[in-house]
C-alpha cells in the first residue's frame, strides 16, 4: 500500500467521470494517468500496472489520459503574466505552442497548439486566454516574438518586452515541454492537432498540481 500512497498523492485533480464501465478499478486509472503525466512512457506505464496485476495496454493508457480532458484553470495571482509562442516539432511535424504562465507561481494558464503562426492565430490564443481570466488589468510580458507584440499593440492590451526577470517563468515552462515531447516522440507518430492539443492540456494541468 505504500507505494500506492506515494504514486497516487496529490491526484484530486483527476476527474474520472469519463469512465462508463467498472473494468479498471478507478484507482489503476488515476495512477495510470499520473504516471504518464509524470514522465513514465505509455508503455512502462503499462508494465507498472501489472506489478498491481491490473494487465492494459499503452493503447488504453492512452485513451484514459485524452478521455480525462484535462485542462488547466488556476487564478492570475498579481498584475503580470508571461505569454510567448514557439515553434515545436512533435515527431517531424511542425507546430507553433502558445503559452500564459503566471510568473509569481509558476502556474500554466493557458496552453494552445497552431500549425501556423500570424496574427490571426496570436489573437485566436489571447482573446481565448482573455475570455478565461478577465485579463484588463494585466500586463503581459513578451519578448521579440514574431507576432505577440504587434498584435498586443494593435489590440490596446499592456505589455512590456523583456527577455530575463519574470519572462523567464515561460521559457522553463517550455523547456520542460519541449524535453517531454522529444521524450515520448513515439506518441506523436500522425498525430492529430487535437490529440497533441489534449495531452499538452493534460501535462499543463500535471505542471500546476505540482507548483502547489
Amino acid at each position: 500500500m505504500a507505494e500506492f500512497d506515494r504514486l497516487s498523492e496529490g491526484i484530486a485533480w483527476i476527474d474520472l467521470s469519463f469512465v462508463e464501465r467498472d473494468r479498471t478499478p478507478r484507482w489503476a486509472i488515476e495512477v495510470g494517468i499520473r504516471c504518464h503525466l509524470a514522465g513514465m512512457s505509455l508503455r512502462e506505464v503499462s508494465k507498472h500496472l501489472e506489478l498491481f496485476g491490473i494487465k492494459r495496454s499503452h493503447v488504453a493508457i492512452h485513451n484514459w489520459v485524452h478521455k480525462a480532458d484535462l485542462q488547466p484553470i488556476s487564478t492570475v495571482s498579481e498584475d503580470q503574466l508571461a505569454v510567448d509562442e514557439k515553434m515545436i516539432r512533435l515527431h517531424g511535424q511542425k507546430f507553433w505552442l502558445y503559452g500564459a504562465v503566471d510568473p509569481y507561481t509558476n502556474e500554466i494558464l493557458h496552453i494552445s497548439l497552431f500549425p501556423t503562426t500570424n496574427k490571426q492565430t496570436t489573437r485566436w490564443f489571447l482573446t481565448e486566454l482573455h475570455r478565461r481570466y478577465q485579463l484588463n488589468d494585466v500586463e503581459f510580458l513578451v519578448d521579440d516574438a514574431d507576432y505577440l507584440g504587434s498584435v498586443l499593440a494593435e489590440d490596446g492590451y499592456r505589455f512590456q518586452v523583456i527577455r530575463h526577470g519574470n519572462r523567464n517563468a515561460i521559457e522553463r515552462v517550455f523547456w520542460e515541454i519541449e524535453r517531454r515531447t522529444s521524450s515520448f516522440s513515439n506518441s506523436f507518430s500522425h498525430v492529430t492537432l487535437e490529440t497533441a492539443q489534449n495531452w499538452l492540456e493534460a501535462v499543463a494541468v500535471y505542471h500546476n498540481s505540482r507548483q502547489t
